[in-house]
């Protein structure tokens, strides 16, 4: 998952509103968005190669969603999935709060991830390459591969159509619309994060195209204050063109706290 926005507690019958993509290369298996069959309490997309997730919630109340975090040294052979990270919270018993702060003493393990987990009463933010966990106020977020609120063009973008979503009609296929723009950013605002120029060129838009590499898919996702939850997630192929949109709609077993 390489670019999420969302508003916690923003919006006075959403508690949250989450609209993301995801970016992996083409080739590597994944299972579009369903309750999984071994794990029938979670609603997400599954990583065929790692066996975890990158966007999930549960019917328990569990919202999770992992981004990598960019950087150029090699990524270790030996590190386990990161996937995984958002899986396990959202099959657990644990609190948000609690399972951020167990994952603390492990999180040199991994790769360099960003991870968001909810539980209706808080919502976390941790990085293994930040200086440790936030438990976040109410207010719009953006996060893609670097730290939460990284001002890269795509997030500052993204914010503002998601502003402006809720300052409207907040719908799954308003959240997909924007999240399927492909413009990319001018050069003068680019982040340097090591990449060549038509890199970083590339990756500034917040939908990829590219035969190698690219976003396969968008998620919407509505909670409302009775506990109904609205999701919705668009599949895109290697050419860019739009694919299948799984939508559900489910009631959690607990309504999230209002206040």
């Amino acid at each position: 998952m390489c670019l999420i926005l969302f508003a916690w507690r923003a919006h006075p019958d959403y508690p949250l509103i989450v609209a993301a993509n995801r970016d992996e290369f083409h080739a590597r298996p994944a299972q579009a968005g369903s309750f999984w069959r071994d794990r029938p309490g979670i609603l997400a997309g599954r990583d065929l190669v790692g066996g975890g997730t990158w966007l999930g919630v549960s019917r328990s109340g569990k919202f999770a969603a992992l981004t990598n975090y960019r950087e150029m040294a090699e990524r270790r052979a030996d590190a386990p999935s990161r996937g995984v990270l958002a899986s396990r919270y959202l099959e657990n018993g644990r609190s948000a709060s609690a399972y951020i702060s167990e994952l603390q003493r492990v999180a040199g393990a991994y790769s360099g991830f960003n991870l968001l987990a909810a539980d209706g009463k808080e919502l976390w933010w941790t990085s293994n390459r930040d200086n440790g966990p936030r438990r976040l106020d109410a207010g719009l977020y953006g996060l893609s591969n670097h730290l939460l609120e990284t001002p890269w063009p795509k997030v500052l973008r993204g914010k503002e159509r998601l502003r402006e979503a809720i300052d409207s009609a907040v719908t799954p296929d308003v959240l997909l619309a924007f999240l399927a723009d492909t413009t990319v950013a001018s050069d003068a605002d680019l982040p340097d994060t090591g990449l060549a120029l038509a890199r970083e060129r590339l990756l500034s838009a917040a939908r990829i195209v590219s035969p190698g590499y690219g976003t396969r898919c968008s998620t919407a996702l509505i909670f409302d204050r009775a506990g109904r939850v609205r999701y919705a997630e668009r599949s895109y192929d290697a050419g860019g063109a739009e694919g299948d949109t799984v939508r559900m709609e489910f009631q959690l077993r607990r309504a999230w706290d209002s206040a």
